[in-house]
């Protein structure tokens, strides 16, 4: 599903025209990309949280070079389903 898709899908449930839709996703999307560039995690009860974790510094080697790297400690956005959530996807999804 894309995010004009979702769109689509909204404006059909809801009645509400593609273009206000269009903008509250893209508002949507636009705060959670900035809490967690902040570092803050976005909570939404009952669907799961927008969170930021933290990659521990690794080596890593390439193997075509023959040669060993270092992965500095970095931070990743990442999303965590509720249990609520994830038992519904696994029971749907076979």
């Amino acid at each position: 599903m894309t995010k004009a898709d979702i769109v689509n899908k909204i404006s059909e449930n809801t009645g509400i025209e593609k273009v206000t839709v269009q903008k509250t996703v893209e508002a949507f999307m636009e705060t959670v990309k900035e809490s967690l560039t902040e570092g803050n995690n976005v909570y939404l009860r009952g669907f799961g949280s927008f969170i930021v974790k933290k990659r521990a510094k690794k080596v890593a080697r390439n193997i075509s070079k023959n040669t060993t790297i270092i992965i500095p400690e970095h931070f990743i956005p990442a999303f965590k389903p509720t249990e609520k959530f994830l038992e519904q996807v696994k029971e749907h999804v076979k």
